[in-house]
């Protein structure tokens, strides 16, 4: 009977692994200030001006995640961060309608719109390290 018992047991542990960890997408607003961290830590973050915009298209397209994370984090009680949110899409859309990730020399609007995107990053981080985690 006990041995009976310990195979019932175990046998249960092998189907129940937890809950199935999410792919991709915008980060969670608890994991958000460690994706400014690696963001922030970035050379077309740190240096703007001198990165060849094409080279920043997965930069750009990781930063355009965090909008929508910011929001959730603001979760309609912090209106200073969905403005920051709202700053940084803004960023990110000029440098996608631009066509910025097919100019291969640095300067001009593709430069302005990278600069642009680092400020608005920096703003929202700096709103993101002034309140605790939720949640």
């Amino acid at each position: 009977m006990g041995g009976a018992l310990l195979v019932v047991v175990l046998s249960g542990c092998g189907s129940e692994a937890g809950p199935t960890p999410k792919q991709g997408g915008e980060p969670g607003p608890d994991a958000l200030p460690t994706k400014l961290d690696a963001l922030t830590a970035d050379q077309c973050y740190a240096s703007p001006r001198t990165q060849l915009p094409k080279g920043c298209e997965k930069y750009v397209t990781e930063v355009a995640n965090v909008p929508g994370a910011a929001r959730k984090r603001a979760d309609d009680r912090d209106p200073q961060l969905v403005a920051e949110a709202d700053g940084l899409e803004k960023a990110v859309g000029e440098f996608r309608g631009a066509s910025c990730t097919t100019v291969p020399a640095a300067g001009g609007p593709c430069s302005q719109a990278l600069v642009d995107i680092a400020g608005a990053l920096s703003r929202l981080k700096k709103q993101v390290d002034a309140r605790p985690t939720s949640g």
